[in-house]
């Protein structure tokens, strides 16, 4: 991914350099927000950025349970929603991601690292699940956005 990344940018560096920082900074704006509602739309189809879907959450005991039992629906519904995957940009970057609380569980199901779900409770070790990250189309679609904005200015 970073070498994709580090291509994209070293194409458009030049071509963004003939622009006034008022219309780089509109135009990293609207791809921010274009890049966001693609993680979204990726996270809602349970999809790592190289096309595999999300490993799936572990079976838990129910039966001896107290009270009512809330069924689980998709992995990360709230983590998707635009209050919390933020977008910020100037004329020179553009930055898609989460922030305060919810950083650290998107971070753990990132890199799969360990966590405790609960105050008491044991580390559990979380499967590596990308909730974000640069595909191929995501690439495909900043180059042909950029190529159709500076071609009409």
């Amino acid at each position: 991914m970073t070498n994709r990344l580090e291509t994209l940018e070293d194409w458009a560096a030049g071509l963004l350099g003939q622009l006034e920082p008022a219309s780089r900074n509109k135009l990293a704006r609207s791809i921010g927000q274009a890049l966001r509602r693609s993680q979204q739309q990726r996270i809602i189809a349970q999809e790592n950025p190289d096309g595999s879907k999300y490993t799936p959450r572990k079976r838990r005991n129910l039966r001896n349970k107290q009270g009512r039992v809330k069924q689980k629906g998709k992995m990360f519904q709230k983590l998707r929603t635009s209050r919390y995957i933020k977008v910020q940009c100037d004329s020179n970057t553009i930055s898609v991601g989460f922030t305060g609380r919810i950083a650290r569980i998107a971070r753990v199901h990132q890199y799969g690292l360990k966590d405790r779900a609960g105050r008491g409770v044991t580390e559990v070790k979380y499967f590596q699940r990308e909730v974000l990250g640069l595909t191929k189309q995501n690439s495909d679609f900043i180059k042909a956005y950029l190529l159709s904005n500076l071609t009409r200015q």
